[in-house]
């Protein structure tokens, strides 16, 4: 029987696709979907329909038959429990989106085990897992109702481009697909970078639609340092600490960055644009650190998102951050690593902001013992 195909552009409520498509891949039928990349033909991992599908994957060296699309980076992690802190940095910033991750398998709490031997062949491959969070709204809403991942057949024989259009996936499925969502030409029409990550570093397997700079500098350690105004505490903290940094790997403060570790502060209740109070540039100085080109900059969902670590002056900074943002709650902890305040020099003499930074100094010398600082080039 031939597929039912719906144009979703034509299409008044999307909300009955949606549920057309899942009870589809409930019944272990196949659905070819639009991504930001490329028409993908997926099945429902839990069910027993994989088998219809694997024969149109493209076998690939050291991967799996088919990708498993899951509804986040933090789902991954039941996936691939494992998952390295360079491959979570580019999950949380890149997905959804266009980038593949290769993942080992070899963790015995890993949900991989309780698919069906079917799946668990097909998305296995030399103990490896190929993840992805597709960009496109449509399956992401699909995953949300679906009691598990789909597994993902991205249909490209030797020498044939990836399909961008649904007609072009359509001619690779001999018709063994239930249902086929038309959203036109693909956003990018260009594959998605695949990239395998180890505990230090990653390495791009199949280039595509995210340059490896890129991914790269989204691969980086981003530490956070967030007090009230960030005139003071947060921006001293800053420069501490990236000044910390480069003598501990060797490079200039202004290089720190480019070997992979990014280092910012914000404060919230700032404004943006702020200088440095005047103490705090003169106590930095004494350092042999300049503070004058500080600009302050107020807390935000994406400053948020972005961070690998979050150290807050206070207690009561980091119990508005996870107030106002609970899903950052294992990344935000005070400085001290016995979690006491960190004096407010504001509106103090130098000498006040003087012990503020050896305060500040003494409790990043304790944190930076406990960060990875391994290189991060692949």
């Amino acid at each position: 029987m031939p597929p039912k195909i719906i144009d979703l552009k034509k299409t008044e409520d999307p909300r009955d696709v949606v549920h057309l498509a899942v009870q589809a891949l409930a019944e272990s039928r196949a659905v070819v979907f639009p991504t930001e990349t490329d028409y993908v033909i997926a099945v429902a991992a839990r069910r027993d329909g994989v088998g219809q599908v694997t024969g149109l994957a493209v076998s690939r060296e050291r991967e799996p038959l088919l990708s498993l699309a899951v509804k986040s980076a933090d789902e991954a992690l039941d996936w691939a429990p494992r998952l390295t802190g360079v491959a979570q940095r580019i999950a949380r910033r890149c997905w959804p989106g266009p980038v593949t991750i290769l993942v080992d398998d070899d963790h015995p709490e890993s949900l991989v085990h309780r698919l069906p031997e079917a799946s668990r062949q097909a998305v296995v491959g030399q103990g490896r897992l190929r993840l992805r969070v597709p960009g496109h709204p449509l399956l992401g809403d699909c995953l949300r109702m679906l009691d598990g991942p789909v597994a993902l057949v991205e249909p490209a024989p030797a020498g044939a481009g990836i399909p961008v259009t649904a007609e072009e996936c359509l001619q690779r499925c001999d018709d063994r697909v239930a249902l086929v969502l038309d959203d036109g030409r693909t956003r990018y029409a260009e594959s998605s970078t695949t990239i395998a990550a180890d505990e230090h570093s990653f390495a791009v397997v199949r280039p595509g639609v995210i340059a490896e700079e890129t991914v790269r500098r989204l691969a980086s350690l981003m530490v956070l340092f967030v007090c009230t105004g960030n005139t003071c505490r947060s921006p001293m903290a800053e420069a501490l600490f990236r000044d910390m940094v480069a003598k501990k790997l060797g490079c200039r403060p202004d290089e720190v960055e480019s070997n992979g570790v990014i280092v910012a502060s914000a404060g919230i209740a700032a404004w943006a644009g702020g200088r440095a109070s005047g103490n705090a540039v003169e106590a930095m100085d004494e350092r042999g650190i300049d503070l004058t080109a500080h600009a302050s900059q107020p807390l935000s969902d994406e400053l948020i998102q972005q961070a690998d670590v979050i150290w807050t002056m206070t207690n009561s900074h980091r119990a508005a951050i996870t107030s106002q943002f609970p899903e950052a709650a294992a990344r935000a902890a005070v400085l001290s690593p016995d979690r006491r305040d960190v004096l407010d020099p504001i509106g103090g003499p130098l000498a006040v902001y003087r012990e503020c930074a050896r305060q500040i100094h003494d409790h990043l010398a304790a944190r930076l013992q406990t960060l990875d600082l391994g290189p991060k080039r692949g």
